[in-house]
């Protein structure tokens, strides 16, 4: 490769390292040309599966400010550029494997840190961001409407002139607990980023309690 051609695939290299949300080292030796090209149909077009050198990966990766292992960088390499959700990556890879065993996962990096081959399937076994903050959503539009609701038992229950302790007390256990579970269902997975925005996006449906009209005299 002529030193230009070299220095503008290596920059290129740089920016996709700096730029993935997680980058995958594989081997695809044994792979077919129509294999390939159903693997990166799998990937979609939020991933970037590119047949590297590995002198190249290892100097593009040092300048983007990471150390790949050598014993990555032995055989015939294809590096995936994750620029989207990494678990769905993560689950196409090792479906993939799975069905095709010539694709072999070598490790990786993933959030700043390098990866093995394990944890990347691990992290394949987790539960899709998208799916992560449905739950998370769901959860939290339960916690609103529950507290929506109990405001207007009390409310009501003080215009009546009726005790309020001990609805409020249940109330609150019942809250806290469906709390415990959206913080449960965030530690599950490594994303909490647009939980905001997911929540906002989620319409929260009560009944309306009508408030007695005291007649005129």
């Amino acid at each position: 490769m002529a030193r230009p051609d070299k220095a503008a695939a290596v920059a290129e290299l740089t920016e996709d390292f700096r730029t993935a949300t997680a980058t995958v080292l594989t081997e695809y030796r044994g792979l077919s040309v129509t294999l390939m090209k159903k693997l990166r149909r799998d990937l979609g077009a939020d991933t970037k599966y590119s047949v590297v050198k590995n002198t190249l990966t290892k100097i593009a990766a040092k300048e983007a400010g990471f150390d790949v292992p050598s014993e990555l960088l032995t055989g015939p390499s294809a590096l995936a550029f994750i620029k989207g959700d990494a678990i769905v990556a993560a689950k196409s890879l090792r479906d993939f494997a799975k069905e095709n065993p010539f694709l072999v996962i070598k490790g990786g990096i993933y959030e700043g840190k390098n990866v093995t081959a394990a944890e990347i399937y691990k992290l394949a076994d987790l539960e899709s961001r998208e799916v992560l903050l449905a739950k998370l959503a769901g959860a939290m539009k339960a916690t609103m409407a529950n507290a929506i609701r109990t405001i207007d038992a009390l409310r009501i229950k003080k215009e009546e002139g009726a005790p309020v302790v001990a609805e409020t007390a249940t109330a609150s256990t019942d809250e806290t607990r469906v709390a415990e579970v959206a913080v449960e269902a965030v530690e599950e997975a490594p994303v909490v980023e647009a939980v905001a925005e997911a929540v906002a996006e989620t319409p929260v449906v009560t009944e309306e309690v009508q408030t007695p009209v005291e007649e005129k005299e």
